[in-house]
This record gives structure tokens, C-alpha cells and sequence, in this order.
């Protein structure tokens, strides 16, 4: 299971209920609060799976969230909005330095959640579609 504390800034890979690993990591530009609709900035909070792994995107390696649930739709929807959808656990982007001066300390991402390029790595090699995902406050 992967778990994600965004008041902690903390990613952490859980098995037989122990971390096993933890990573420091970067939210949404507004990180406080669920994911409402698509261009909010916020990273979502809830029970997901890991549902697709894109080794070729616009960042270091991409694990996708299954966000949105139904309710995440229902929630938009009723605001005449867009969930969104591209919630994803990335490295950094592909256009820039691996030395990227803010990450993990600031807040970069239209809402996912960011590690550096070898954290990704461990990641990548411990995590696969279907694994449970906790994102809380």
C-alpha cells in the first residue's frame, strides 16, 4: 500500500501494516483541502489504487491514481466542472534540471504528488497497478 500524509509532505510504501520506505515529496499548488475540480491545484485525499504506470510522459516516470471516484464526479459536476483526471505520482519534469532548487520543499504540481527522479525509481520498482493508495490530509 502506498501512503500519503499531505500535511507531512510524506509518500510512504507500507506492507504488513510497517513503512518500509518514505520519501519527502511535493503537492498541488494548493495543497490544503480535496480536489474539487480540474485546475484547482489540489492534490485529492481518499482510498485509490494505483491503476497505470507510464514510464513516457512530461516527468520522470508516471504511477496514475485512480482519481476520480464517482463522487469526485458527482462533486465537480454539481459545480458545473471538470474532475480532472491526470493525478499521477511523478519524478521531475522532463524540461528541467534533476537539481531543480525548490523540490521537495515547495508546492509545484497542478496536483499530483512529486519526488525526485531516484526516489521515483524506488518507486517505480516497488509499486504496480492495483496497489491501494490513502491520501490524507
Amino acid at each position: 500500500m502506498v501512503l500519503v500524509r499531505k500535511g507531512a509532505r510524506t509518500l510512504s510504501l507500507m506492507k504488513d501494516g510497517g513503512i518500509i520506505r518514505s520519501f519527502r515529496m511535493a503537492l498541488g499548488k494548493t495543497p490544503v483541502g480535496h480536489k474539487v475540480f480540474e485546475g484547482d491545484g489540489r492534490t485529492p485525499e481518499g482510498f485509490y489504487t494505483i491503476d497505470a504506470r507510464r514510464a513516457a510522459s512530461n516527468f520522470y516516470k508516471a504511477l496514475h491514481i485512480s482519481y476520480p471516484r464517482p463522487d469526485d464526479v458527482s462533486r465537480a459536476r454539481a459545480l458545473g466542472a471538470s474532475p480532472g483526471g491526470a493525478i499521477m505520482i511523478h519524478g521531475l519534469p522532463n524540461d528541467i534540471s534533476a537539481d531543480y532548487v525548490g523540490h521537495p520543499y515547495e508546492d509545484w504540481t497542478d496536483g499530483c504528488i512529486a519526488v525526485t527522479n531516484a526516489e521515483m525509481d524506488e518507486i517505480w520498482k516497488m509499486v504496480s497497478p492495483g496497489i491501494p493508495i490513502v491520501i490524507l490530509p
